[in-house]
């Protein structure tokens, strides 16, 4: 205790900036890989939309200051015994510090590359190949079934045709998509 006490200022406070922000990247670390959620049970005391923030990466957030506040308190200490200006000191840590925040946007941006949706849109049948399920009825008389794969899932759906009736087993294309998401195909 009496070498951080013999310190000078500067060195101090870049101490006590990178002592607290890593205990703090440390615990927000664990959170996440345990799948424990920062915002979850967090209410806010003031009247603001915040869903709509421009995605899952807000530049402003309390991850992205401590980032920031680790990568500057580092960099402040790593580099205070080769620089000897204090204002180039604290611009090079700044600068680090917003490096640290910008790496953590990369690596953000390249998991959320690695994200499918396999969300079913009824408009990626179109012009699909299906199999019928239950027998489709003659010029829509009535509904029957289908079986098509979208997005590499199988999916049941209601489907009519304009003409004749489509026995079980045959196979039919997608023509277009009634307004009650109900299929129009027609026999191959």
């Amino acid at each position: 205790m009496e070498m951080f006490n013999e310190m000078e200022p500067l060195l101090k406070v870049f101490w006590y900036i990178a002592i607290p922000s890593s205990l703090v990247f440390l615990i927000q670390m664990v959170m996440t890989f345990i799948g424990v959620d920062a915002g979850e049970g967090l209410e806010a005391d003031f009247d603001g939309n915040l869903d709509d923030a421009g995605g899952p990466f807000q530049f402003f957030s309390f991850r992205n200051l401590i980032n920031f506040l680790m990568g500057f308190g580092w960099a402040g200490v790593a580099f205070y015994q080769f620089i000897e200006s204090e204002f180039l000191l604290v611009a090079l840590a700044f600068l680090i510090g917003l490096g640290f925040v910008l790496i953590f946007f990369v690596i953000i941006k390249q998991l959320q590359r690695l994200a499918e949706d396999n969300t079913f849109k009824v408009q990626e049948a179109l012009g699909k190949t299906a199999e019928v399920y239950l027998t489709v009825p003659a010029k829509r008389s009535g509904t029957g079934k289908i079986q098509i794969s979208v997005k590499g899932t199988f999916k049941e759906m209601a489907a009519v045709t304009d003409f004749e009736s489509i026995p079980t087993g045959a196979l039919v294309k997608v023509k277009s998509i009634d307004s009650e998401n109900i299929l129009v195909v027609e026999k191959i």
